[in-house]
């Protein structure tokens, strides 16, 4: 049970942290709007701008079944407070999944950002 909060905790605190990286990101292309207006930046910036607020979304959404998820888990220890700590909990092994695909995708998209800040700033 431990481990399992241990671990849904960690992934809020990171979706917070990419959360406000992406406001970095998005003041970054700001900055780039305003220094340079060539056809082909412009088309960039908006598939970055509109990358960063879908991941934006995805991590709403991911939150969001984290908190349901940890939720259900106090609700367990709620009704059934004997010896929770030596009780089998099932794995969230799905949510594993989404967060470690958001997580690539993400980074993916994180590189691509920086190489495109390389050749424009």
């Amino acid at each position: 049970m431990s481990d399992l909060h241990f671990e849904l905790n960690l992934w809020l605190n990171e979706f917070k942290f990419y959360k406000d990286e992406i406001k970095i990101f998005n003041h970054r292309l700001e900055d780039i709007v305003s220094r340079n207006t060539h056809k082909e930046v412009m088309q960039q910036l908006e598939h970055f701008q509109n990358q960063y607020i879908r991941q934006a979304e995805v991590i709403d959404e991911l939150r969001h079944e984290v908190k349901q998820h940890e939720n259900i888990l106090e609700k367990e220890v709620r009704d059934n407070p004997v010896a929770v700590d030596r009780r089998y909990f099932e794995d969230h092994t799905e949510l594993r999944e989404k967060a470690d695909q958001f997580k690539k995708i993400y980074m993916e998209l994180k590189v691509e950002f920086m190489r495109f800040l390389s050749e424009w700033m």
